[in-house]
């Protein structure tokens, strides 16, 4: 039986990570299991730090708050940990051992993984040394595979389509193109539904290579239809047809993690159209502003359905799963099923050949309403 819990939050932070840890505590509470936090993710477990959660003091007043009150990492992979020797060497070594033995020695039952596929895949490479793991999707980035929606998503759509009606204003008071380059890395679902939200006249997404061409001709209809402003929104991750992704920076954050960061899109874009066409174009770059505070309505159920779900599948002794969300019933998928063919313990996940990361098909319903619409995708 069930009796002692843990949960880490790991990933970029996003809106719900809260309400996931107080439903989590809740439930835990309503049958008798503690509950306890790892401090900053896998980073706290391979420390084993870790703090008491309890809905009367620490895990009360959560569902509004931002962020995660236990802490994360986005750059630690205990499978393949950054050691930096006396003599300034680095080497990288499997760790994992160690937090199994945190874990055993702790008295977990069970270990609760909040965030994307990143943390899920480690989740994942856990479960083959014999813990008990329970993934649930966080990500604004709406990618996680085997589940529809991920929690923070919701609240970042939102938060994309407020900048598009106020950057309406602008472009339509100075008859310019204003570019809105939003977050989602590999997949391009921010950028597609704040679009139609927001009603943005382009919008370009990692899953359809984009031909400038294109972009320009949708800019000259609307002025020859008396329009001399457009809005365009971009995701981080889009590319032109003859080129690649553009790169802010490459870290250094160790193996099996994905160092490359996303950034620039949206000035080069708003380069070549000012260059092409002649018309002022500016670009802003919407940032962590997107993941950062108070989550939606929506997201706030979402996140407490998740976390009182995997609990749940913890007292049923259902484990090495990822809690689902599909055709809006609550779930269960492996977390083989969630890795796809990235087997490889300690491998990264994301933008590699074997991830099983959730992109935009192109029979998806949004990309059909998109076009019905008149929104051009760059082909």
């Amino acid at each position: 039986m069930v009796k002692k819990v843990a949960i880490l939050t790991n990933g970029g932070d996003a809106p719900g990570l809260n309400a996931v840890i107080r439903a989590i505590v809740k439930t835990a509470e309503t049958n008798g299991v503690e509950c306890y936090g790892f401090i900053e993710g896998y980073k706290g477990l391979l420390k084993n730090e870790y703090i008491r959660l309890d809905s009367r003091t620490n895990a009360s007043g959560l569902l509004h708050r931002g962020g995660t009150i236990i802490g994360t990492s986005n750059n630690t992979n205990v499978f393949n940990y950054k050691v930096e020797k006396e003599n300034g060497e680095v080497e990288y070594q499997d760790l994992s051992d160690k937090c199994v033995q945190n874990l055993k020695e702790d008295g977990f039952d069970c270990l609760f993984t909040l965030g994307g596929d990143a943390t899920q895949k480690s989740s994942r490479d856990f479960s083959l040394k014999g813990i008990n793991c329970i993934g649930v999707p966080k990500t604004i980035d709406n990618d996680v595979a085997a589940t529809e929606t991920t929690f923070g998503y919701n609240t970042a759509v939102s938060v994309a389509t407020e900048a598009i009606d106020r950057l309406h204003t602008t472009a339509e008071s100075h008859h310019r193109v204003m570019v809105l380059e939003v977050m989602g890395r590999y997949a391009g679902w921010i950028a597609l539904e704040s679009a139609i939200a927001g009603g943005a006249d382009i919008a370009l997404i990692p899953e359809i290579p984009y031909d400038i061409n294109k972009v320009i001709e949708k800019i000259e209809e609307r002025k020859r239809d008396g329009k001399n402003f457009t809005i365009l929104v971009t995701s981080e991750g889009a590319k032109p047809k003859d080129g690649d992704i553009v790169v802010k920076k490459v870290l250094d954050d160790g193996k099996g993690l994905d160092n490359i960061r996303l950034g620039g899109i949206g000035d080069k874009l708003a380069n070549d159209i000012e260059k092409l066409t002649g018309c002022p174009a500016r670009n802003t770059v919407l940032g962590y502003v997107q993941r950062g505070g108070t989550p939606t309505s929506f997201d706030r159920v979402l996140s407490t359905q998740y976390g009182a779900k995997a609990m749940e599948l913890a007292l049923e002794g259902i484990f090495n799963v990822l809690v689902t969300y599909k055709g809006g019933e609550y779930g269960y998928a492996t977390l083989e099923e969630v890795v796809g063919e990235n087997k490889e313990v300690g491998a990264a996940s994301g933008n590699t050949a074997e991830s099983n990361i959730r992109k935009i098909t192109m029979d998806n319903r949004l990309i059909k309403t998109a076009r019905d619409i008149g929104i051009c995708l760059g082909d």
